[in-house]
């Protein structure tokens, strides 16, 4: 069955009888390890860690990776209160020649997962806030670890096909975005090498499974974190008249601030501002003295971000102006984690194509479509100084999929208690994709 795809692929891509056959051999090769990786994906799947809190998913990748070859140095990572990060650095040196830096994630999310899958996460922790939560990876960084380690094998076993250097690196706190901050903190490229190119991926249940997407441009928006908090004059609720209740100011706020993208900003340009947290009183009969509320904003440029950050606070302090608030408690936007773009080099976009079609063939390889997500992968091409491609890894039964786009109702996405990617054929497809790229870049 192999044998005939890849034939098939060959009559329309034009490939060599060596080329076929190599791609071949790499297809089977992924297959053949896709029993011992459905055991480390279940097994990563059972036991996530939150983020900052890696740790033994951080050990296992390191002593995989040792035991491939690569030397590894782990606690790369430093965040700005001084506490050491989870992550790893695994180095396979095969003569000169380019460096390669490949990308995991780690990290799981306090979601109590509602699968029903017999290798469900029954974990349970800790939040920062100080909260219990359920732990599940419900974004899939349990399947981009698998794969990882499923490429690391077939590189390592393949040094005659390529030279140069892999720089393999297990990212902690993708979900915090400030995992990939803390690495370059900790003076990641000075101590590791800089490298000339930076690939990753994302599973994704819009992409059937066993199938890639690849966008050049515009792939994953930067996020802002934005504080806001209104300000009022407390009392008590039975005489309103006597202060000024923030409750109410914070309650028009989030209505007006959804105008801010739907009429202040040109509708080609694409953005999203949401307000997920708001907090503020005691009982119900006090009126409190502030409301303090968190937003998230999502554009493709710094450019727009700056704009909408600043009609964030001119609107948070018009408003507040206009309910009669005091100078002294005028609003308070304070902005939180961030993490820029996502932005695919176009010429190397290309060139992966190229390599994914000739693995995979061109009809497992679609055109990706950006999304408003975020992502801090982007932050190893130093401002696009380094050419970067992420792409999507298809997760999605591919007849669920397309009932669904029927339907219209989608299927349980990442970040969802219900997430579960087609985990069979999304590993070997993502094994022989991302090594198929890592080979062509690193070509003798």
């Amino acid at each position: 069955m192999i044998l005939r795809a890849f034939s098939l692929m060959a009559l329309s891509a034009g490939l060599s009888g060596s080329a076929l056959a190599q791609n071949v051999e790499l297809a089977a090769s992924a297959e053949h390890q896709l029993s011992a990786l459905t055991d480390t994906y279940k097994q990563l799947h059972r036991n996530p860690e939150l983020s900052h809190h890696e740790e033994k998913t951080s050990a296992f990748l390191a002593a995989e990776l040792r035991k491939l070859g690569y030397a590894v140095t782990e606690r790369v990572g430093k965040y700005p209160d001084g506490a050491q990060a989870y992550g790893i650095v695994g180095i396979l040196e095969n003569g000169r020649g380019p460096r390669l830096l490949l990308r995991t994630d780690m990290d799981a999310l306090p979601v109590e997962e509602r699968t029903g899958l017999e290798y469900a996460s029954t974990v349970h922790a800790v939040n920062a806030q100080g909260q219990a939560v359920g732990v599940m990876h419900a974004c899939g960084h349990d399947l981009h670890m698998t794969v990882f380690l499923g490429v690391a094998r077939e590189m390592a076993a393949r040094k005659d096909e390529w030279h140069g250097t892999l720089m393999l690196i297990g990212q902690p706190s993708e979900e915090m975005i400030d995992g990939a901050k803390a690495m370059l903190a900790d003076n990641l490229f000075e101590r590791f090498g800089r490298p000339d190119f930076v690939l990753s991926e994302h599973d994704s249940n819009e992409v059937p499974s066993g199938s890639v997407a690849l966008k050049a441009g515009p792939f994953l928006a930067g996020s802002t974190g934005l504080s806001v908090t209104m300000r009022g004059i407390g009392g008590h609720g039975s005489a309103p008249q006597m202060g000024k209740d923030p409750i109410v100011l914070a309650a028009e706020f989030v209505l007006v601030s959804q105008t801010i993208v739907s009429r202040q900003i040109d509708p080609q340009q694409p953005a999203v501002l949401t307000v997920g947290t708001i907090h503020g009183g005691t009982k119900n009969n006090i009126i409190p003295d502030e409301v303090a509320m968190g937003l998230t904003l999502r554009t493709y440029s710094d450019e727009l971000r700056d704009k909408i950050i600043a009609d964030v606070r001119r609107t948070a302090e018009g408003l507040a102006a206009s309910y009669g608030i005091p100078a002294d408690r005028m609003p308070t936007v304070a902005l939180g984690e961030s993490t820029p773009p996502t932005l695919n080099d176009a010429a190397l976009n290309e060139r992966l194509r190229g390599a994914a079609v000739s693995a995979l063939g061109a009809d497992r390889v679609y055109e990706g479509k950006a999304v408003m997500g975020s992502e801090d992968v982007g932050l190893f091409t130093l401002n696009g100084t380094i050419p970067g491609v992420m792409y999507w890894l298809g997760a999605a039964d591919p007849d669920k999929l397309a009932a669904s786009r029927k339907s219209g109702v989608p299927l349980p996405s990442p970040h969802s208690a219900l997430f579960a990617p087609v985990y069979a054929s999304a590993i070997p497809t993502g094994v022989t994709a991302m090594t198929a790229m890592a080979l062509d870049l690193l070509k003798k």
